[in-house]
């Protein structure tokens, strides 16, 4: 991870409107395949992006905020096989009906 990078997500500030939301989630979004449980983490920032929703700071989106912002700015435990050690593969067959 570019330390940069990680450094401007960490220093991003509350959004404060709904555009400034989009954003976000839009860098998040791009994201989302690494990031476990991504639709119930940015459900309240989503909620706020809806039409005719009023725009109301609250606990959970600052909860969901400062959840994404550090799971953007933590890689995730990835380490490389002994060649001297086991291996299980687990594959995944489709199902036939």
């Amino acid at each position: 991870m570019d330390p940069t990078k990680v450094e401007a997500v960490l220093q991003w500030k509350p959004p404060k409107t709904v555009t400034k939301i989009r954003n976000f989630l839009s860098l998040a979004g791009y994201y989302r395949r690494f990031i476990e449980g991504f639709s119930k983490i940015t459900m309240p920032l989503t909620q706020l992006t809806k039409k005719g929703q009023s725009f109301v700071w609250t606990e959970k989106c600052e909860n969901s905020f400062q959840e994404l912002k550090r799971r953007l700015t933590t890689s995730p435990v990835l380490a490389l096989p002994y060649p001297t050690g086991h291996f299980v593969i687990f594959v995944m067959l489709p199902k036939w009906d």
